[in-house]
Formats: structure tokens, sequence, C-alpha cells
């Protein structure tokens, strides 16, 4: 614990942070491009401002919340009052990979290359929020029996929570969109590039299979997804290395391999370039295939 505002725990083998709740009421924890080795939920319940992800810029209001993956970059920028709160726990304490099937967040709220990285928080989710972190906020400082598999129980519920929210959202946003060529086309992309990303790198592929030129296909795709096609591609190739990083005890050149790349080098080079980081220091930060000894 560091202050009545924040609350640490930190893994006692490695001694990195594990889990942390913290509130704040300034942008300056935000100010300067991010890239942590753990995840970030990040509740802004008052301000507005613009958020840079990945590849792309966002709008943002009060009850918006943000959920970033390991390493993925990202700048907050506000000039109003910014107050809310912080969830970060490293993949070691839980990993969204190993319990899909518990919280089904990940491609929802984590790695979700299609949509937005936020969330807007209902009435009824901003009351489960709040009594979560509540619980949170008590567990943390009562060092007692099961104190981490309780924190979990609370996180899961947190994650499911937004995860069923943003969901449902995503369900309206897709009914809003006129009926037409551009949301067939759209989602045929999404099937094609979930299909053939390990051997299809290139934007003249996927437009090659959806009988398109490319740049007919680049205007729908930065309309729709305010990306690049190329960007599209690229999240989605590194989003399964570094599952493959995390989960897996395979070398960076099999899993190069596996990912259409005869060339080692050139895919650690690839990768650094997207994730700012090396296949083996991610490895390493992120956790180092401990599902194998688990």
């Amino acid at each position: 614990m560091l202050s009545s505002n924040s609350f640490t725990l930190v893994d006692p083998l490695s001694g990195n942070l594990a889990f942390k709740l913290s509130h704040f009421d300034n942008h300056g924890h935000f100010d300067h491009v991010q890239r942590l080795n753990y995840y970030s939920l990040i509740w802004i319940q008052k301000g507005k401002g613009t958020v840079r992800a990945d590849f792309a810029e966002h709008e943002f209001f009060d009850q918006h919340l943000f959920a970033f993956a390991p390493y993925q970059p990202f700048l907050i920028q506000t000039k109003e009052i910014f107050e809310g709160t912080v969830l970060h726990f490293h993949p070691d304490f839980f990993c969204i990979h190993k319990h899909q099937q518990e919280v089904a967040c990940n491609g929802v709220l984590f790695n979700n290359i299609y949509n937005p990285p936020f969330v807007t928080v209902d009435e009824s989710s901003h009351g489960t929020f709040e009594m979560l972190i509540d619980q949170i906020k008590a567990e943390m400082q009562n060092d007692a029996l099961a104190q981490y598999e309780l924190l979990v129980s609370y996180l899961k519920i947190f994650l499911i929570t937004a995860s069923r929210l943003k969901t449902k959202q995503q369900s309206l946003e897709t009914v809003k969109v006129p009926e037409g060529k551009e949301p067939f086309v759209l989602q045929n992309l999404k099937n094609y590039i979930e299909l053939h990303f390990k051997k299809k790198h290139s934007a003249s592929e996927y437009a090659d299979l959806l009988n398109m030129t490319p740049k007919a296909l680049a205007k729908i795709t930065k309309t729709h997804f305010n990306k690049t096609l190329t960007d599209l591609i690229s999240e989605r190739i590194i989003i399964e290395a570094k599952r493959e990083l995390y989960l897996t005890n395979k070398s960076v050149k099999e899993i190069a391999y596996e990912l259409g790349y005869d060339d080692e080098h050139y895919f650690s080079r690839f990768f650094k370039n997207n994730a700012e980081v090396s296949p083996q220091l991610y490895r390493e930060t992120v956790g180092s295939a401990r599902a194998m000894a688990q």
C-alpha cells in the first residue's frame, strides 16, 4: 500500500507489480506515451479529451473505460478536469488468454483490432464497478488468507461486466450501420484476416480475395476502422505472436515460421517495430511460458 489513493501488490518472486488499484485527479500519469508490461483498465469518471492508441485517435468523455494490453502504446490528452480509477494487473497475476473461457474478454475488451479500446459505462455498470473497487480496496488493506483468490474473483467480475457491456454496445453500433455493400465487405474482410493472417501479410492480397481494388478497400477500411488495412493485419499478427510468446515454450524462430516468416530476424524487427520491444524481452517481462509449468 503506497497511499490512501494507491494500493499495490508486488510479486514476491520477481519484485514487479502484480496488481494495483489507484485513483487519479489529473492527466499527469498519461500525458506521455505509455508502454506498460501489464494490463490496464482506466475508468475516466470525469473528463474529456483524446486518446491515441496503436494507430488510431479517439475522442472520449465522462464515464469511459479504457482497456489496454501489455505493451500496447497509448497517450491520453485532456485540458479539462480529469478524475478516475485505474486497475493494473500483470499476466502472471491473471492471464486473460489462460482464462478466456471464464471471462471472454480477449478480443472484446483487449486485443480488439476493429473497435476503439474503450466502453461507455452505463448506470448499472457504474454501480457494479464502484462496489467492486470498494471491495478490492478493502481486501488490499487486509493481508489475510486467500487474498489472491478473492482479488482475482473481483477482477473477473469487473472484466465480465465490462466485456458484456462492450459486446452489447458493439451490437447496437452494428444495427445503426445502414445495410449495403460496405458492412458486408467489412465482415468478409474480418473473416479473411482471421483465416489468412498467418500467410497473407499484404493489403493487396485481401483486396484480391474481396474482388476489390486496393484503393477502394483502403478507403472503406479507413472510414470504418480509422486504420489502414496494413495496420489491421499487423496488429492481428502481433496479437498472435504475443499470445504464443506468453503461453508456449516455442522459440522465436518457431513462432515466426508459424506466422509466415521464414526469416526470424525480419520477424523480430517487425515485432519490435510494432510492439516497441523485442520478442525475447516481451517474453521475459510479460511472462516466460509459465502456462507450461502450471
